[in-house]
């Protein structure tokens, strides 16, 4: 079977390896970095599974910027594209999903067409509405840099459709797992893009309470990681998920939060509104806390929100930055993955000791060995050393 994923991010490129172990496979994307990268066997993006992938499993993969190459004998086809909020609109910019489908439309008009890149609710419906009958969500559910490991083992697996050829999909996607005992939930269109929403809403809603639960703990000089184990162990709260950071960030969850609160827009509510509130005075309280310090210099560790991941869109340390910008702190970064000197008008150290020398205050959502030498000096709120 020949199945064409468009996207070479953490989405497609995972969904893509998964496919490839039993199927042809072509990698659509604009970026011919991205699309030479896969062709020689070196994944474009930190994915250590990719990798292991790459130079141990044999994969029916290739890679292209061609559209109608791509397109052409398509059993399948998989839009995995991005899909980031534009705060203007208020929505999610589905402007390259829209691209795809046209494309699509012109080369492979009868191939049925899977969205993988999240979606508004109602998304689905309106193409239906539009003549566009090929087409359904199976949402994504994938942490950055476990992408692989995730879709190897899925937690469960949702098809937006009911009807003979979500199963084939459903089938697809097992065929490739290493679990095989999977939920597999066939829904209607908007009920599948709601639980990709609430999902992810649910889990910055946990992020937020913990978090708040730490900023109380930390005005009142109270011991943190003793609130959280007490009331971990409570069945129905469970210990996970519950490490305090800086506040929920990654690609994910801010632009799900904020499109799923516009989708309220005629709907009372309280508790969308307050999640997307309470990362906001999150990010204040952080830069207050470090600005108490008074530090001269503060050193920015690591952008990215994961371990394994080279990915830094919309991480929380970020909003934090600004914040600290805003008052006029001079801040460098370490970030060995950048290639710039330079970001949001801070300077790009890759030397660590130096680093670390020049920081009066080193700021890291998440804590590692390397700063270990330097532990009076750091500020986190890594509390249980995981996500």
């Amino acid at each position: 079977m020949r199945i064409t994923v468009a996207g070479i991010g953490y989405v497609g490129l995972s969904n893509a390896v998964l496919l490839a172990q039993n199927h042809s496979v072509v990698l659509l994307d604009i970026d011919a970095a991205r699309v030479a990268a896969v062709e020689a066997r070196q994944s474009p993006i930190a994915a250590p599974d990719i990798e292991r992938f790459f130079a141990t499993v044999p994969l029916d993969l290739s890679a292209t910027t061609d559209p109608a190459l791509a397109f052409a004998g398509a059993d399948w086809i998989i839009i995995a594209t991005p899909t980031n909020y534009d705060p203007v609109s208020n929505r999610f910019d589905t402007g390259s999903v829209h691209a795809v489908l046209a494309a699509a439309g012109r080369h492979a008009p009868d191939t049925p067409v899977v969205i993988k890149s999240t979606i508004p609710v109602g998304f689905v419906a309106q193409q239906h509405d539009e003549g566009i009958a090929n087409v359904f969500f199976a949402p994504k559910f994938l942490r950055e840099g476990r992408a692989l490991h995730d879709n190897l083992h899925p937690s469960r697996i949702v098809v937006g459709e009911r009807s003979e050829r979500a199963r084939r999909f459903a089938d697809l996607l097992l065929k490739g797992a290493v679990d095989k005992d999977v939920p597999v939930l066939f829904t209607d269109p908007s009920e599948a893009e709601a639980i990709k929403l609430f999902s992810n809403t649910y889990l910055a809603m946990r992020v937020a309470f913990f978090n708040e639960l730490d900023s109380y703990a930390l005005v009142h000089g109270m011991d943190t990681r003793q609130i959280i184990d007490g009331v971990g162990l409570d069945p129905r709260i469970g210990a996970h998920y519950n490490n305090p950071s800086f506040g929920y960030g990654g690609y994910c969850l801010p632009k799900d939060t904020r499109q799923l609160l516009a989708n309220y827009a005629e709907v009372p509510q309280n508790l969308m509104q307050a999640i997307v509130d309470a990362n906001r005075t999150r990010k204040d309280f952080i830069a207050d806390r470090i600005m108490d310090r008074q530090p001269r210099t503060v050193g920015i560790y690591r952008l990215a929100m994961k371990e394994g991941s080279d990915n830094w869109r919309q991480s929380s340390i970020q909003g934090v930055m600004k914040r600290l910008h805003a008052r006029g702190t001079e801040i460098i970064v370490f970030e060995p993955a950048m290639a710039e000197e330079r970001f949001f008008n801070s300077e790009v150290v890759r030397d660590l000791a130096a680093f670390k020398a020049r920081s009066d205050v080193i700021v890291a959502n998440r804590i590692t060995d390397e700063v270990a030498d330097a532990a009076d000096r750091v500020f986190s709120r890594d509390l249980f050393g995981s996500d």
